[in-house]
């Protein structure tokens, strides 16, 4: 596997990243330079990291979290999803609201779009890919895929704020559907 290899699945891995992006982006009226570089360094160093694990635990980790995987994703991005369609009903401005770049909100986000990237890990182990090539491939890959996620949606979101938000959380909770289904249906 080569290098356009690697950057294909780095696209690939990186479009969870640039959908929950885009929510972020909708969600502030006006960003700064930093709330355009925090997503894509968390979905990138997450997206990165992720393989790393999965390539030096092996098997033995991935028999343990490919059964649930799917579930974990599921269940953050949901509740993720959630609370902005229950924030998105708010009369509060969004300066009252919670920050959309918390600590803790963006943790959640990254480790639910980059429990796929565990996985990919794994086949690298399979494959004998160059790990630190492919992490550097796909962190970077990520990191820009996501501020381009942030920019488009708050190009989008300013004007639309509440329904910006609303379909923000359903999207977050359609990509945990959509997480679930594949494993559970077409794996």
């Amino acid at each position: 596997m080569g290098i356009i290899e690697i950057t294909l699945i780095a696209v690939g891995l990186s479009m969870d990243a640039f959908a929950v992006s885009i929510t972020l982006g909708l969600s502030v009226k006006k960003l700064k330079i930093i709330e355009y570089i925090i997503p894509g360094i968390y979905f990138g160093l997450f997206q990165a990291i992720m393989p790393f694990f999965g390539y030096h635990a092996g098997t033995l980790f991935a028999d343990r979290i490919i059964n649930f995987d799917h579930w974990i994703a599921f269940v953050l991005l949901g509740f993720i999803g959630a609370k902005m369609i229950k924030d998105s009903f708010s009369k509060d401005e969004i300066e009252n609201k919670e920050k959309p770049f918390n600590l803790f909100k963006m943790l959640l986000l990254a480790i639910a779009t980059s429990i796929d990237a565990l996985a990919i890990g794994v086949t690298f182990a399979f494959f004998q890919i160059n790990i630190y090539l492919a992490i550097i491939i796909i962190g970077f890959t990520t990191f820009f895929i996501s501020i381009g996620g942030v920019k488009i949606g708050n190009l989008f979101g300013f004007k639309f704020k509440s329904k910006a938000e609303f379909f923000g959380g359903f999207i977050l909770i359609l990509l945990g559907i959509k997480i679930l289904a594949e494993h559970l249906f077409f794996s």
